[in-house]
Order: structure tokens, then sequence, then C-alpha cells
């Protein structure tokens, strides 16, 4: 059989713990009216549980102090994703008595049961698992399935109503411990219930339906009032677009004309010279513009086709909303009927709350969306309008230009026909310039043939002169450096014989030092001589100091002398020296002390 990973199992141990947690704290809430104090013992494990699972696979955190692993940083991030917590959060913050991440986190989760929000919460971190990377592990239970359900099941925990006070409280040094005996209970004492707590129970989940079932009537009137005002908006798109139109249609017409008149120019224009190209160029200039003019057109009719699927959608989506209602309303006549399933139908009816709140958030957003859409519509139409006031204005400049461009047509035959004459002249007087240009010419280039043969011949000497002055200076170079290397052979010369003269002297010294330590190590082989009888004790085989005669316990304990190699308590063995064996100094008897003292003071002497 394969063996399961573990932190699935204790995903799944935690997960049921959650469960069992969130069903006695809801039946005793029930059973004691809803109103819960900060002691109350099912309370107390609930908050126990969910503390156990954020903490599930959370990452630790390194600083100066040492590792941390705190479960304040997930929750400090919703407060970016839900602004509402900000009172929340600066509160945790701010509380005198905590000073750990672990105690503001605590204090938070009360805070968020007393609101009634600790389910909404929980889901605005689950959907952003991007930010919770950073926090927990690959198989944490808040990155996996599981942690999904724990925050459908903290759904049911909207019903209790909880009075804590946090301030006197030492949230810091809580130890978070689960207690089974809470749900380890005999089936045969928890069975015998009153009637009256039963009734108590399925009236207030009546109670709790009827409210759901008031809230999502009036989410359906909102969005049905929404669907009106669309109506009207398209109805008013409708008569801007068939407006724009009549507009559109009355322009061509008028471009229509417009062509026929610029056509008729034209053909009296092509018999004359460059004037022609210049109209051409301007009535596609006015060609352009009527397309563009097309092109808006045909953008509004699809955005007029968008927002009629864009109705059709939200009609279905009310007729969702409608058949979701009326599964609530056979819901609860079923809860009436089986209150022993009571448990099952409502975890039913709190899942079908989420995906209601869901539609109701996606329709909110639509609606919105298609304001915006019926906005932007609105400013394209005063666009268009004042698009087709320009196309007025530029076909009444096209008419002045056409007028111009006659004038100017006129003006330019006469001045080309001075300017042929004035050119004719020129031209002859060029001519003439040419020739005698020519002759100066040939003239020059005969001088410049002798120049550059001259220019040849003293560039040749130059460079002879040039090499001859580069081996010169090679040579200067070469007798520069033999010098510099003579004077830094005489330096080293000198600081050789300074360094030959002061090893002489280390040599000297040093034979002075090595006589003095033979002379020390024959007088410590003569000590280790006399002590070497001296065998090292077992623990076992002492009993009692051997100076003092004390006998040893666990106050007074046992000592090796690393000289002798006897045991001694610490009074009698607390003196230190540097002996042969051992490069620094240990642990000797008084005996052994006094008697290495003497020694080394013969020896000095």
């Amino acid at each position: 059989v394969p063996s399961k990973d573990p932190m699935s199992i204790e995903r799944s141990n935690l997960l049921s713990m959650m469960k069992l947690s969130i069903k006695v704290l809801i039946q005793s809430s029930l059973s004691l009216g809803r109103t819960l104090d900060s002691e109350y013992p099912p309370l107390l494990q609930f908050f126990i549980v969910l503390e156990h699972c954020l903490k599930h696979g959370l990452k630790t955190r390194k600083s100066f102090i040492g590792q941390n692993k705190s479960i304040w940083g997930p929750l400090e991030l919703v407060e970016k994703l839900c602004p509402e917590s900000a009172n929340i959060a600066t509160s945790a913050r701010d509380l005198p008595g905590i000073r750990t991440g672990l105690g503001r986190g605590r204090a938070w989760l009360h805070l968020a049961l007393m609101q009634k929000k600790v389910a909404d919460y929980m889901k605005a971190l689950l959907d952003r698992k991007d930010l919770l990377s950073d926090f927990y592990e690959p198989g944490a239970l808040m990155m996996e399935e599981e942690g999904v359900v724990m925050g459908g099941l903290l759904v049911g925990l909207n019903v209790i109503d909880a009075n804590l006070c946090i301030k006197g409280e030492d949230l810091d040094s809580q130890v978070g411990v689960i207690d089974f005996s809470l749900y380890l209970k005999d089936p045969a004492s928890s069975e015998p219930q009153r009637d009256d707590s039963k009734m108590t129970a399925i009236l207030d989940q009546k109670h709790y339906i009827e409210e759901l079932n008031r809230h999502l009537s009036g989410t359906v009137t909102d969005l049905q009032a929404k669907m009106d005002s669309l109506e009207k908006t398209n109805s008013k798109l409708v008569e801007e677009l068939t407006a724009a139109t009549d507009r559109i249609n009355s322009l061509r017409e008028e471009q229509e004309k417009l062509r026929q008149e610029n056509d008729s120019i034209l053909q009296s224009s092509q018999k004359k010279e460059e004037v022609t190209d210049d109209d051409s160029q301007v009535e596609l200039e006015t060609y352009k513009q009527t397309r563009q003019g097309d092109e808006m057109y045909n953008v509004v009719w699809k955005q007029y086709k968008e927002e009629k699927h864009i109705r059709q959608d939200l009609e279905r989506e009310l007729e969702l909303q409608v058949g979701l209602k009326q599964e609530m309303e056979v819901a609860m006549k079923l809860l009436e009927k089986d209150t022993h399933e009571k448990q099952d139908t409502l975890a039913a009816l709190r899942l079908q709350l989420d995906q209601v709140k869901t539609l109701n958030l996606q329709m909110f957003k639509k609606a919105q969306d298609s304001e915006q859409e019926a906005e932007r519509k609105e400013a394209k139409a005063v666009q268009l309008e004042q698009r087709m006031n320009d196309m007025e204005k530029v076909i009444v400049e096209l008419e002045q230009r056409l007028q111009n461009s006659e004038r100017e047509r006129k003006q330019s035959d006469q001045s080309d026909r001075d300017m042929k004459l004035e050119l004719e002249g020129k031209v002859d007087a060029l001519q003439r310039q040419l020739t005698d240009l020519d002759a100066l010419r040939l003239g020059l280039e005969n001088s410049l043939r002798v120049e550059r043969e001259q220019r040849q011949s003293l560039q040749k000497a130059l460079q002879r002169e040039q090499d001859n002055s580069v081996e010169l200076r090679t040579q200067l170079q070469q007798l520069q450096g033999l010098h510099e290397e003579l004077r830094s052979l005489k330096e080293e010369k000198q600081q050789l014989q300074q360094k030959c003269e002061l090893q002489e002297q280390t040599l000297q010294e040093m034979g002075l030092h090595l006589s003095q330590s033979k002379l020390k190590m024959e007088d410590f082989k003569e000590v280790n001589k006399a002590l070497k009888g001296h065998a090292w004790l077992k623990d076992d085989e002492a009993t009692h100091c051997k100076q003092c005669q004390k006998e040893f316990s666990i106050a007074r304990r046992k000592h090796h002398c690393r000289n002798c190699g006897d045991i001694y308590c610490s009074g009698c063995s607390s003196n230190e020296l540097a002996l042969p064996s051992y490069p620094r100094p240990v642990r000797v008897c008084d005996m052994c002390h006094a008697l290495l003292l003497q020694r080394s003071s013969f020896g000095s002497s």
C-alpha cells in the first residue's frame, strides 16, 4: 500500500477537528442564547484549533533575535484586501499588553469574530494564493483545497454573538493545547435533550433563512431597477443612432454634390499645367475623411449589438436569481420538516449563500460595466457631432482653396513666360564663361603636375631623415635604461648586505635560546620521571577527596588532577598551571601546584 503524505494526513486531521469545534460551538451557543464570553471553553478550543490550522505549513522567518513563526504576517494582508478590516488591524497593533506577533494574531481573530466577518476575511485571503505563497509552504492547509472547505465552515459562525474582552488577557503567553474531552462525550448522556432547546434552535434557523430571503428579494428588486434604467439608456442610444444616421446620409448627399462640382473643375483644369495635381490631392484628403465617418458609424453599430448581448445576459442572470430564490424557499420547508438533519441543510444553505453573494457581485460589476459603456457611447456620439461640424468647415475651406488655386494658376502662367526669357539670356552667358574656364583649367593642370613631382622628391628626403632620428632615439633610450639598472643593482647589493648582518645576529641569539631550552627540557624530564609512578584513578574507585577526606555528592563533584591523576574536590583542585603535555593551563591539585612552582623557581635560578 503506498504511504500517504504526512502533510495531507495533518490537513485532514486539522479539518476534522475544525468541523468538530465549529459544530460543538454552534450547538452550545444555541442552547445558551448565542451570547458567549471570552472564558467559554468551546470558544477557546475553537480559537486554538483555528490557530493550529493557520500555523500549518507556515514558513519560519529569520531575524536578528532568532527564527520566528507567527500567524500575524498572513493576517496582516487582509488589511490590503479588505479595507473595512483596517480598524481591527490598528486596534490589534495598539493594544498595550501585546508584544509578539502571535498575540496580535489572536487579538485580530477575537475582534473579527465579534464583527461576524471571519469567513469573509478568510475567503478574501484564500483567493490570493500568490500572496500566501510568501508565508506558507506548498503543502500547507491554507494553500490546498482544505483551506477553501475551512472558509466555508466558518460561515456558520455568523449566527453567534460574541462579547469578548481582550485588554486584560495575556495573549502572548497562552499555550494552545487542544482539549479532546469536549468532543469525546457519551452519546447516551448527550442524546436526551429537552424539546424546548430543539424548538428554539429550529426557530432560530427559520429566522436566519427568512432574513436571507429578504436580502435576496432586495437584491432582485435592485437588479430589476437597474435593468429598467439600462433599457431606457438603450432606447436613448437607439434614437441618437437614428439621428446620427440621418445626419450622415445628408452629409453624404452634400459630399456627392461637391464631388460632381469638383469633377467639373478637374475637367477644366486638366488642360492646364501643375495646378491639377494639387486639386487631386485635396480630393483624396476629403475622400479619406468621409471614409473615417463611415468607419465610426460601423463602430457605433457594433457597440449597440454588444449592449444587446449584455442585456440578454443580464436577463438570464435574473432568471437564475429567481430560480435560486425558489430553491431557498423549498429548502426552508424541508428544514421545518427534517429537524434531525439540520446541520447538513445548514451547510448546503451556506454554500448557496456564497454562490448568491458571488452572483450578486458579478451582477453589480456587470451593471457598472454597462453604465460605463453607456457613458462612453454618449461621449462618442458627441464626438461624431463635432466631427460632422469639422467636415462642414473642411468643405468650405476646400471651396476657398479651389478659387485661390485658379488665381495662382493664372499668375504662374505669366511668371513662367517671364522666367523662360530670362533663362535663355542666362544660358548664353554661362556658355561663354564655360569656354574661358576650360582654357584656365588646362593651364592649372600642367602647373599641378610639376608641383606633384617636386613634392614626391621632398617627401622621400624627409622619410630618410626621420628614419635616422628614430634610430638615434632608440639608442639613447637603451643607454638610459642601462644606467637605471646599474643604480637598482647597487641598492639591492646594499640591502642584501644589511640582511646578512641581521641574520648573523639572529642566529647567535637563537643558539643562546636553544641552549637554555635544552636545560629546561632536562629538568622537565626529571620531573616527569619522578611523577610517572602515579596512575590515573577511575571515578568509581574514589569516594572521598584525597586531601580533605570529604565525601563526594551531587553538590561536591569529583575533579582529576592532570599531573598526578588523583581525584579531589573543587576546593582542593582550584589551581591551574601549564604542563608540558597540555598546551593550555589545566586543573592541578594543591600539592602538585606547590611542587611544580618550586621546580620552576629552581630552574629559573
